[in-house]
């Protein structure tokens, strides 16, 4: 059962996908034409799952589910997995890779690998100050709060020393 992601409690969870480019407009299109579809049919065990989504940046789809009104399963999990490989898919597009790290140079966001990051802060590319995106965390109060935070205030501080 979608709702719009703004209509969705703080205490909702989240999963953010980040992708290895920019989306278009048309795959942004798309991409909310079929998460739409998807959401409104997303259920658990039978039972309506209240959802949403919201793109940002061109380049992070986050997906939403209040489990104040029906918590979500394995079963509903794996499905918006799927929901995901089917975008990247059709898209040829990675949403999955979690040793893409993005962060902030000014407006433009950069997505390195992991041990690129690595060598970005031993140059001094990156800095304790510089913005990153926690894509661990697991709440819409969180994302609206704690995604888009300097790399001192995010896990990313343990490649800071």
């Amino acid at each position: 059962m979608f709702t719009e992601y703004k209509n969705l409690p703080d205490h909702s969870r989240v999963w953010i996908y980040q992708a290895d480019r920019e989306f278009t407009q048309e795959e942004i299109e798309l991409i909310s034409a079929k998460a739409l579809l998807f959401i409104d049919n997303w259920t658990r065990h039978g039972d309506d799952l209240k959802g949403s989504f919201t793109i940002k940046y061109s380049q992070f789809l986050v997906l939403a589910v209040d489990e104040g009104f029906n918590n979500v399963s394995g079963c509903s999990i794996d499905s918006s997995v799927h929901f995901v490989q089917e975008i990247e898919k059709e898209l040829n597009i990675d949403l999955m890779d979690k040793m893409n790290i993005s962060f902030k140079d000014g407006e433009n966001i950069n997505i390195v690998k992991l041990s690129d990051f690595k060598k970005f802060v031993d140059d001094k590319k990156i800095t304790s100050n510089t913005i990153v995106f926690n894509n661990m965390i697991n709440t819409k109060e969180d994302f609206e709060t704690k995604w888009e935070v300097p790399a001192n205030e995010s896990w990313h501080k343990r490649f800071l020393v």
